[in-house]
């Protein structure tokens, strides 16, 4: 593990100003000014998450992945598809979490609109009224586009750099839903549940970090299944 998060640059944090208390016991040291983490501390907290999330597969839990930096996005995106998933990788809309039931009608409306559009129901309308429903769905879709799965609140979310993403640290927290998070060396660590303190803003350490999270996931829902088809065994048997 030490190896691969060394091979992708997760050891690389900001320079030694920027760094928030939190992270310091997580540090081993400084090249030219930039802190260094160390990669043992790092394997530990990301091993603590990846038990976390496994269990949360094991239940079928849904998450809410979020990142919306450039960096992150397409990480992000990869990540909650393989899991089926909703996600964030663009701007947080206030209220995602905190104001869900208004979310909701925002997303039923995307819905209805595409429905609608996919049945030929805009067809009776004049071309301007249909490049207006364009304009609408398309605007509807860069905000809430990824949120199409997120029935209910979900029961944790996974974060790719939460001081950018500070307003749905805030909202998660308020609601009490459980944070998991790849953390650079200027995050409060304090506010994250499961923090994976190393290198937030590199695509290669991103994606390899969420790629570990994806495939603890998939354990845990592979270990569900397996638990249900015995139980499914034992119950015919005793039927006979």
């Amino acid at each position: 593990m030490v190896e691969g998060l060394f091979s992708v640059g997760a050891h690389f944090g900001f320079i030694k100003s920027r760094r928030h208390p939190s992270v310091k016991p997580f540090i081993f040291g400084s090249k030219n000014n930039f802190e260094i983490f160390d990669l043992e501390k790092t394997k530990q907290t990301l091993e603590r998450a990846l038990k976390f999330i496994e269990e949360k597969g094991a239940e079928g839990a849904m998450a809410l992945w979020v990142g919306g930096k450039s960096e992150a996005r397409d990480a992000v995106k990869k990540a909650a598809s393989e899991l089926e998933m909703p996600y964030v990788a663009g701007r947080w809309i206030g209220g995602t979490l905190s104001n869900f039931a208004e979310i909701k009608k925002r997303i039923a409306r995307l819905e209805e609109l595409i429905d609608q559009r996919d049945k030929g129901e805009l067809a009776k309308y004049t071309k301007k009224e249909h490049l207006l429903f364009d304009r609408k769905i398309e605007k509807l879709t860069n905000y809430f586009g990824g949120l199409s799965q997120l029935r209910s609140l979900p029961k944790f979310v996974v974060i790719v750099d939460p001081k950018k993403e500070y307003t749905a640290v805030a909202e998660a927290r308020k609601m009490r839903i459980p944070i998991v998070a790849l953390a650079g060396s200027d995050n409060n660590l304090y506010e994250l549940e499961y923090p994976i303190p190393g290198n937030d803003s590199s695509r290669q350490s991103i994606a390899f970090i969420l790629r570990e999270l994806v495939a603890a996931y998939k354990r845990g829902l592979a270990a569900k299944k397996e638990t249900t088809a015995k139980e499914s065994v034992k119950t015919t048997e005793k039927q006979r």
